[in-house]
């Protein structure tokens, strides 16, 4: 018998569990994210706004991000797997509200509830699963399975944009949506059979309701304020408006969770400057996802391709963090986290560099983006095993729980922001020639000269993406101490 309120000691996790888990793994990585490749088919279809197109893609990630900490809490308390089945759920309901929103005015409500449920999935699901591995597996089983875990995680973020375009050419971008219905079903009957899992709790537990509270409002103002201040106007009374309610509920988090003994963000943590380093690169190195939107949407909108066509560039993404996510714990092993976090910061800059000259002929830009989007998967391999291990060995076990909920926040929020930055700059930049008229005495545009207002805003939104590698690449030398 095992004792109360514990894991079914009994139990040992099997192969399908296992697939149950990796299928709602995917439900967020793979089939949500293919939103960073399919938006421009599904902005015409539904006849949205690109403003609002670029909050729908960026509000799951928001959500995970706002919300992961939570859902870890929660699952320890109320039982794992609870947590698992009901992110299974939030993903039906989310992934059937974008299968079938309607074009005009229902849309953008459906779209957007839709990617929020997925959003507050995968808050439950990554969480949840992961403290389900550790609970049914052990030794070399249980490596085998957080492997496969991840691959799931990673190898499904380097497969969804190629995945996202050829569904959309040959079936149309629904069907992504209504096979991740498909796959969640099939991984709510693989759980069947599987015994509940919590944590061992002491005392009564009062849940930090009023800091999740203010910090959803501040980030989801700042990040309406990021999607649509060029639309409503920077100096508009609804954006100052927005701003204001950022600062006033950021400031009120701060002070809530200062005092709160259940407060869901331990700032305590920070105190380790290398656990800083290593959450503030990986906030960073997850927001370098906008270089997905800004180039992919440049050769779809700029060089008329397909959302298949481009999605068949990012290949050797898929293929590279696949094969070399090892190979970052090789890396690990025998030289430290400092030195391969800085080669997978400098991989991932110079990919980003291949990817940003929007000046040349489309074909010449292929071949760049190629070589560029592999380099792109080999660099975040490289930084990915040796940042966790870097964040989390350097903490005392009691704090090791939350500290890796706040470092998963921290990727889920840096994609949130990433994405939503890139595309309103390149967005707002794309839309007026005017604003990137002073590029063309700088850069010599090679072939048509009619898209020269979204080539140029590609280039400057890429830059963006390249700035926050070199801040990424500083945090770690000033945080992360050198040897092993």
């Amino acid at each position: 018998m095992s004792a109360p309120g514990t894991s079914s000691v009994s139990f040992q996790g099997n192969d399908r569990l296992l697939l149950g888990i990796i299928l709602g793994v995917l439900t967020f990585w793979l089939f949500a994210q293919t939103t960073l490749n399919i938006a421009p088919d599904m902005s015409r279809e539904l006849g949205t706004d690109a403003s609002v197109m670029n909050i729908a893609v960026a509000i799951t990630a928001l959500f995970s991000g706002i919300f992961i900490v939570v859902m870890g809490g929660l699952a320890d308390r109320v039982g794992r797997l609870k947590i698992v089945k009901l992110g299974f759920a939030l993903s039906m309901v989310g992934s059937l509200l974008v299968g079938l929103a309607p074009s005009g005015r229902l849309a953008v409500p459906s779209l957007l509830a839709g990617r929020a449920l997925q959003g507050l999935s995968g808050a439950c699901i990554m969480p949840a699963s992961l403290a389900l591995v550790k609970a049914y597996w052990d030794g070399a089983a249980r490596q085998r399975a957080i492997s496969l875990w991840s691959i799931g995680s990673w190898g499904g973020s380097g497969v969804c944009s190629l995945f996202g375009g050829l569904v959309t050419q040959h079936l149309g971008w629904r069907y992504i949506f209504f096979a991740s219905v498909a796959a969640a079903a099939v991984g709510l009957v693989l759980l069947r059979g599987t015994p509940e899992s919590r944590a061992e709790t002491r005392g009564e537990y009062r849940f930090d309701w009023s800091g999740v509270l203010a910090f959803m409002v501040a980030m989801v103002a700042v990040q309406v304020v990021v999607t649509q201040g060029n639309r409503l106007g920077w100096s508009s009374p609804a954006s100052l408006a927005l701003m204001a309610t950022a600062v006033v509920f950021g400031w009120l988090f701060f002070r809530i969770e200062a005092k709160a003994p259940n407060a869901f963000i331990d700032f305590g943590l920070f105190r380790n400057s290398t656990y800083t380093g290593a959450t503030l690169s990986n906030f960073l190195l997850n927001a370098v996802a906008g270089t997905l939107i800004v180039s992919l949407q440049l050769v779809q909108i700029g060089g008329n391709m397909s959302a298949q066509q481009a999605g068949v560039l990012t290949l050797g993404y898929a293929i590279a963090i696949i094969a070399f996510i090892r190979v970052g714990e090789k890396l690990l092993r025998r030289f430290g986290a400092r030195r391969p976090m800085l080669w997978g910061c400098l991989i991932t800059g110079a990919s980003i560099l291949l990817l940003t000259p929007a000046n040349v002929m489309l074909a010449d830009y292929e071949v760049m983006a190629v070589i560029g989007y592999t380099l792109f998967g080999v660099g975040l391999a490289f930084y990915a095993t040796p940042s966790t291990d870097a964040a989390l060995s350097n903490l005392p076990a009691a704090q090791s729980g939350s500290g890796s909920g706040i470092y998963k926040m921290a990727s889920s929020l840096g994609a949130a922001f990433g994405v939503a930055i890139s595309a309103a700059i390149f967005t707002a930049l794309g839309a007026n020639p005017r604003s990137v008229h002073w590029l063309e005495g700088v850069i010599t545009f090679q072939g048509r000269q009619d898209n020269l207002a979204v080539r140029g805003a590609a280039i400057i939104a890429l830059g963006f993406n390249i700035l926050m590698v070199v801040v990424a690449i500083v945090s770690v030398m000033l945080t992360v101490p050198k040897g092993r």
